[in-house]
Order: structure tokens, then sequence, then C-alpha cells
């Protein structure tokens, strides 16, 4: 029979964060992730997540905490973003949404997040869920993320917005339909028109 240790090697290699619970549903205890932190071969990031210290840390790591630590949460604006290349600056905080009345989720001290507060049906419309090295992340589409950001461009800034609109149209992330669709959500159609029926002339 494998002992604990040997049992944890694929998730040592995994190249990815986390979390205890994934740990303990293998029916391996949460002690030998404290053995493993003591000994160097384990870092323990944020509350309940552990990275192996051989782990390649990209851009996506902030994104892999925040889906393993607070799943009910979205990726959204300056962060969705950056996740479709719509952007080129990076936030210093990761942009979170999550459902008004909703529980919030504990935030650790060593995330740097921001949370957005949306409304039932702007906060449903337009997740999409994409796979980074085994992690499930939640990101609003580009069209979504566009609609949004306009939405809350006195927070963000205008400027962002309607060069996420120009880039988004121009890379072909959204057709005309689906940015319609997103800004009746976000009850922004008006605002966005102007600027796309600039884009189409």
């Amino acid at each position: 029979m494998l002992t604990y240790n040997e049992r944890m090697k694929p998730w040592l290699e995994g190249n990815r964060p986390f979390s205890a619970a994934e740990i303990r549903k293998t029916g391996i205890p949460s002690q030998i992730l404290v053995e493993l932190t003591a000994n160097g071969t384990l870092e323990h990031v944020v509350r309940g997540i552990y990275l192996p210290l051989q782990t390649d840390v990209t851009e996506n790591l902030s994104l892999q905490l925040a889906a393993l630590a607070m799943p009910t949460t979205v990726v959204c604006l300056l962060s969705a973003l950056r996740f479709h290349n719509l952007t080129t600056q990076l936030p210093q905080e990761l942009y979170l949404a999550i459902q008004a009345h909703a529980w919030i989720p504990r935030r650790d001290a060593g995330m740097a997040v921001r949370i957005f507060t949306f409304g039932k049906e702007a906060f449903q419309f337009g997740i999409e869920e994409h796979w980074v090295d085994g992690i499930k992340i939640q990101v609003y589409s580009p069209a979504k993320t566009v609609a949004d950001c306009f939405k809350f461009r006195n927070k963000i800034g205008r400027d962002i917005a309607i060069e996420a609109l120009k880039d988004g149209w121009r890379k072909k992330l959204f057709t005309v339909d689906e940015l319609i669709a997103a800004a009746d959500i976000c009850r922004v159609s008006r605002v966005i028109m102007p600027y796309m029926e600039a884009i189409l002339q």
C-alpha cells in the first residue's frame, strides 16, 4: 500500500496550486500538508491553498487561487480584459464579481482582491468556464466584459471601456448581437451604441 507521501506525488508534480479540501477527498489527512510545508516541499499560499515549490508560476496563479478559495465568484472587468487579451494593463488587484445578497467569501490577506456586486441577471449572464492547468476558472465572456466595463466606467475609466470595445471587435471576439444582449442585461445600451455605430461605419 502506498504511503501518504507517495500518494501526494501527483499533487506535488502537478504544477498547480491545490486545496486542502481536494486532498482530504482522496483520504489523505491534512497533517501531511503541514509536514510537507514544514520540510519545504509545499508553500502555504493562502488559507487552505498550497503550492508545490517547483511550480512554474504564471500570471494565471491569482486566477487559480481565487477559483479554489472563492469558487462562487466570477473573474470580471480589468481581470477579465486581461484574460481575454483585451488590455496590456496588469491590474494590481484581481477583479471578481459576486451575486448581490450572496455570501461574500472570506478574503485572505495574501490575496489582492476587489469584489464587485452584480444583480442576479447580470451576474449569471455570460459566464464562461476555462480550464487552466486542471483548475476551472469562471470568467465573463468578451462581450459581457465590455458591457460591464461601460457599466462601471466611472470606476475603471471610460477610455478603458472604449478601447476594450474597439479591440474586441477588431479581434472578432464577439458579434453585434452578443454585444447588444450583454449591453441590455447591463442596462448600458444607450451608452455603448454610439461607439459601436462609429466602429461599424
